[in-house]
């Protein structure tokens, strides 16, 4: 039901309305407060990231978005449907999918295993075939790898498991929080060629990230949280050019 209501909305809409809009967003972990106002969204086929500092509110914006763990006011709209008071496994149901900091793979799982837990929507469960072909396909370093228990391969290659497991739940929306952190340089240069490869193929993608200077070459647009307020917004490569964000960073 979720699904069918979605893919209406997306149908009618999705020319006029961003993928995701959150607005005026406050969030809370237990009587902490840590974003203030937070005003985001997405469009089709974008790259959006949001950069800070560390405890400047990132992983709480994306865990807001997708319901995890956060008490949070506000709006979210995802593909013109208000999503507030969705449950999280809704919201992914609907293709809100969430690739987590520290990637969370099960260690004695094979990569083949990992990635196919995320096929757990019905769409998704449909097409997870063909769907494991395309991810493969991106990922091609994977394909060797299939029966490979996850918890022995590099800190990148897990990575790449974990972008894996996000694609093939064939999102709307994919939402990718800190993926280049603890990785060596090379590693580091091959998540954000992915990350420019899937949205070549026409997924949006909403990219949480330390390392600025990177993110903001990909994105195109990109929000700059400082104590959970949202401080510069634009163009990725405007504000990379930003002196503001050149003193602060």
């Amino acid at each position: 039901m979720i699904d069918a209501t979605i893919d209406a909305m997306t149908t009618a809409s999705s020319q006029a309305l961003p993928v995701l809009a959150a607005t005026d967003i406050h969030a809370h972990y237990d009587d902490l407060q840590v974003l203030f106002g937070v005003s985001i969204e997405v469009r089709e086929k974008e790259v959006v990231t949001i950069v800070g500092a560390n405890g400047a509110g990132k992983t709480t914006t994306i865990n807001a978005i997708s319901g995890m763990g956060v008490r949070c006011t506000g709006k979210i709209e995802f593909c013109g449907a208000d999503i507030g008071q969705m449950p999280a496994h809704g919201r992914a149901q609907a293709g809100l999918v969430h690739v987590p900091e520290g990637r969370k793979l099960f260690p004695f799982m094979t990569v083949q295993e990992n990635i196919e837990l995320g096929a757990y929507s019905t769409r998704a469960r449909a097409d997870r075939k063909a769907t494991m072909e395309e991810v493969l396909t991106l990922l091609p370093r994977l394909k060797e790898r299939l029966k490979q228990l996850a918890g022995t391969l590099s800190g990148g290659e897990q990575q790449m498991v974990a972008i894996g497991r996000g694609l093939i739940a064939k999102p709307r929306l994919l939402m990718l929080d800190e993926p280049t952190l603890g990785l060596a340089p090379k590693m580091v240069a091959l998540v954000f060629e992915t990350v420019d490869a899937i949205r070549s193929r026409g997924i949006p993608i909403l990219l949480v990230e330390q390392n600025v200077k990177h993110c903001l070459n990909i994105a195109d647009r990109a929000y700059v949280l400082e104590n959970g307020r949202v401080v510069l917004e634009g163009p990725g490569k405007v504000l990379l050019a930003d002196e503001r964000l050149k003193a602060a960073y």
